[in-house]
């Protein structure tokens, strides 16, 4: 029996993307004036950047270990081998929740295959990983060989990003209140990345024209065999600043496997409207 692959809203992979590489995915929950809904199911992105630019703070909050429950399960119950790959455990609960549900299925079924990949990793960062893993499931590879590559993406994709309000950093606990104040005022465009699953600063640039220049840049020196990956490019409701950086890349290294998506309402919510990023493979192990 083929693996299934399993991923949670975090990736902010596409609808057609689930439904071509038959990937199952879990969501994470948004809470936007008092209800609560299933990311990229009952609410989607856009719905949660119109409400930031209108002042509203919408929150999100773990998958539940019981959700996790019920769609393992199904598997469980035909001894189909699976693996998730999960949203960073430093940025939240939900590959937690996933290993409790986990240990509690294995009392019941104790001989279905089943491995947690928490990738460090975030958004199409995430969702490049899933990609990979599930393109060597439908090719027929094995467990450990799926396992495996899916390891390696995880530790080494790279994460450069930027966001366009250091204000929602703010709220979401990443920078202080003067830091926010003050780079606001300077038109400062903070440069950040991803280190062993947690947000990093990387630098500061003063204006957003230089700011995609400087992300190739970081892409030139911290990226490897970049012609032959796949790319991945996500953004906050800003697909031709998306689009900008994807004819950047791929004039600089002729490649046109560029995923580009917008970043989804679990961590849009955090990131706010305008944020870009970049993904790609690096040569430094997480």
């Amino acid at each position: 029996m083929s693996v299934k692959i399993i991923t949670d809203s975090a990736s902010d992979l596409s609808e057609n993307h689930y439904t071509t590489y038959d990937i199952d995915m879990v969501s994470l929950t948004v809470q936007l004036d008092g209800r609560n809904y299933e990311d990229a199911r009952t609410i989607f992105a856009k719905t949660v950047y119109d409400a930031m630019r209108n002042g509203k703070v919408p929150k999100t909050s773990q998958v539940s270990p019981q959700t996790f429950t019920n769609t393992f399960e199904k598997y469980a119950k035909v001894n189909q081998p699976c693996i998730y790959i999960a949203f960073s455990s430093e940025l939240s609960g939900t590959y937690q929740s996933a290993k409790i549900a986990e240990q509690e299925l294995k009392e019941t079924y104790p001989n279905w295959e089943l491995h947690i990949l928490d990738t460090h990793c975030a958004s199409v960062g995430q969702g490049l990983v899933a990609l990979r893993a599930a393109e060597l499931a439908q090719q027929g590879e094995s467990f450990q060989t799926i396992l495996d590559v899916a390891t390696y993406h995880a530790n080494h994709m790279e994460h450069i990003f930027t966001v366009d309000d250091l204000e929602y950093l703010y709220r979401g606990g990443r920078v202080s209140k003067t830091a926010a104040f003050v780079g606001s005022l300077l038109k400062i465009k903070p440069l950040l990345h991803v280190e062993e699953g947690k947000l990093v600063p990387l630098e500061k640039i003063r204006g957003s024209k230089r700011v995609l220049k400087r992300m190739v840049e970081l892409m030139d020196e911290r990226g490897i065999d970049l012609t032959n990956q796949t790319i991945g490019i996500s953004h906050g409701d800003d697909i031709e600043t998306a689009n900008q950086l994807a004819e950047i890349v791929k004039g600089k290294y002729g490649t046109n496997r560029i995923e580009i998506e917008m970043v989804g309402s679990s961590i849009g919510a955090h990131a706010g409207p305008g944020t870009l990023a970049l993904f790609f493979l690096n040569d430094i192990y997480k």
